[in-house]
């Protein structure tokens, strides 16, 4: 198990930045079984979301306001988002700037857990099975 990647996958999904793409790729470049390192990005990535999602669910604006520093206007633009585009919008969840906010608004929103599961999984392997087409 290769814990760096999986952490720093994790890390990058939450509302800290991360840059676990690179990481991906230099394991990649290493050698390492693609399927398998997509897995564990995927994994982490999705870890990070759910923590996220947990936060926008049991906290309120003031503590993301002042601890998350998540501005009006990004947590505004999630919510839009997530009203025009319907839980669907959570396959763009591993989007930067707007992924993170759309986990937390899912969590606001009391979106289905399962739900938003799925939708980020798929979306968030995706994007790394794209990275790491060339190495299959």
């Amino acid at each position: 198990m290769d814990w760096t990647l999986f952490f720093s996958a994790l890390i990058s999904s939450t509302l800290f930045p991360g840059g676990s793409e690179a990481l991906l790729l230099y394991r990649l470049n290493e050698g390492g079984a693609a399927i398998t390192l997509v897995f564990i990005a995927t994994a982490g990535n999705v870890l990070g979301s759910c923590i996220t999602y947990a936060m926008g669910r049991l906290g309120n604006q003031a503590v993301h306001k002042k601890w998350l520093r998540i501005s009006a206007e990004q947590t505004e633009r999630a919510e839009v988002w997530f009203h025009r585009h319907g839980q669907a919008s959570l396959l763009l969840a591993w989007l930067p700037i707007i992924g993170d906010p759309l986990c937390l608004i899912a969590g606001l929103l009391r979106c289905n857990l399962i739900t938003f599961l799925v939708l980020v999984t798929i979306g968030k392997f995706i994007r790394y099975a794209v990275l790491a087409l060339p190495f299959f």
